[in-house]
Formats: structure tokens, C-alpha cells, sequence
């Protein structure tokens, strides 16, 4: 591949068309100041196209938007997994395939390329560690579930919780109700509410001036007592005055 129309058409074929479709979808004004700092726009990356031997492959893909091209002599991290999200879409050619197997080598032989190098062995035969957990070997060692322990409910004011003071008296909300309505301007409870007022306002009076007489009465006699012991220690001392 030496031409960008030649590429174009060679990861159409590939199934790439859509994933072309958004990149360039993808192409929009970067917010912040760096605008101003000569990298105007962001895009979404795309493709990897990874090469052992460079024909024509990097002048080919280079003007394509959000594909790239890397050496897979010179694959690191930043390319392969881009802002550290894994799974990024790679397109090997057969060439840098085969030249994984020399770089690293096989678990049977070592890399050819690297001098006591030898690819890391699974530590886990069975990697489905849910079924290993599962099993009836390691659940039949396993200790009994332990149950947390149980916290006391925290006790509501009845008086600042409708719902507790409904578990104590159930004719609270029905209480609260007719009070609300007793409030309405123009209601008929209102209305009730206030001529009982009014009837017990005036049954009081009338008990006032019959029977509550008692502090009056006994503040006239308590003086009247004292008037007349005035009245005879002035006669007294009249008669004193009269006999000298």
C-alpha cells in the first residue's frame, strides 16, 4: 500500500467504513486555551495499523483522520491502550504477526530476540474462579456465613413524627385533620368551634358572678372586722379625754 485511496478502500474491506464514519463525526473545537496554542481541535483515535517493515504503509495511512500507524519493534503503552482504556481496534499485517513469535517467543522455547526471556506461565490452570468458589470442595470447608450484628432501631419523638405518634394513638391523623379544617375561614367546623366558645365563655361568667364571690366577700368582712376595733379604741380614748 503506497496510496491513501488504496488504504481507504483496504479497511473499508476490513469493516472498518462505520468506525471512518465516526472519527470524522468525531472532529470538534477544543474548549479551554489551548486553541491558542496551535492544537485547535480533538478527535477520538482509531485504528492501529501495526507494520514490521515499512512499504509505503505510513505515507499510505497518515492522512486518514484517527488512524495510526506503529513499528511493532516500537509498541508501548500510550499507543496500545490510549488514556489508559484497554481494547484499542489493532490491525496487524501477517509480517508483524510472525515477528511477535521472535520478539517473545513460545512457552516451549525462548525469544530469539531476547536473551533469557522466557513468557509468563498462568498462575490459575482454571481461570473461572466464581465455579472454583463454587464448588463443593471449597464450600464444604468454608465456615457458616456470619450474620452482622443487629443495631437497635433509633426510637422517633412522637411528637415530632407523625408516624410514630399514629402507631400511638391511631385517632392522631384524624385529630390533626379536623384541627386543620377548624382553621379554614368559613368552614362549618370553624363555625362549631366557635360558638362553643362562645357558649362556654358565657356559662363561666355566669358561674363567676354566682359562686365566685369568695374573695371579695372576704376582704369586706377581714376590713370590717378591723373598722370596728377602730371605732371602739376611738371611743375609748374619747372617754379617757372626758374624765380628765
Amino acid at each position: 500500500l503506497t496510496k491513501t485511496k488504496q488504504a481507504v478502500e483496504t479497511l473499508k474491506k476490513l469493516g472498518c467504513g462505520e468506525e471512518l464514519q465516526r472519527l470524522i463525526k468525531s472532529r470538534k473545537i477544543r474548549p479551554g486555551k489551548g486553541k491558542m496554542r496551535n492544537r485547535r481541535y480533538v478527535m477520538r483515535r482509531g485504528p492501529l495499523v501495526v507494520y514490521a517493515e515499512d512499504k509505503g504503509i505510513v505515507k499510505a495511512f497518515r492522512n486518514i483522520p484517527g488512524v495510526q500507524t506503529a513499528d511493532v519493534m516500537k509498541l508501548n503503552l500510550l499507543t496500545l491502550a490510549p488514556g489508559g482504556h484497554f481494547g484499542r481496534f489493532l490491525i496487524w499485517t501477517e509480517s508483524a504477526f510472525k515477528m511477535l513469535s521472535k520478539m517473545y517467543g513460545t512457552l516451549k522455547s525462548g525469544a530469539p530476540m531476547k536473551r533469557g526471556y522466557t513468557l509468563p506461565r498462568a498462575q490459575m490452570e482454571n481461570a473461572d474462579v466464581a465455579r472454583i468458589i463454587n464448588s463443593t470442595e471449597v464450600q464444604s470447608v468454608l465456615r457458616p456465613k456470619m450474620e452482622p450484628p443487629k443495631k437497635a432501631p433509633m426510637k422517633k419523638n412522637p411528637l415530632k413524627s407523625s408516624e410514630a405518634m399514629e402507631k400511638l394513638n391511631p385517632y392522631a391523623p384524624v385529630k390533626k385533620a379536623l384541627e386543620r379544617k377548624r382553621r379554614e375561614k368559613g368552614s362549618a367546623e370553624q363555625k362549631e368551634m366557635e360558638a362553643k366558645v362562645k357558649a362556654r365563655k358565657a356559662a363561666s361568667k355566669e358561674y363567676n358572678k354566682k359562686q365566685k364571690r369568695g374573695p371579695d366577700t372576704f376582704y369586706k368582712t377581714l376590713m370590717k372586722a378591723f373598722e370596728a376595733k377602730a371605732k371602739e379604741g376611738a371611743k375609748k380614748q374619747e372617754a379617757e379625754a372626758e374624765d380628765e
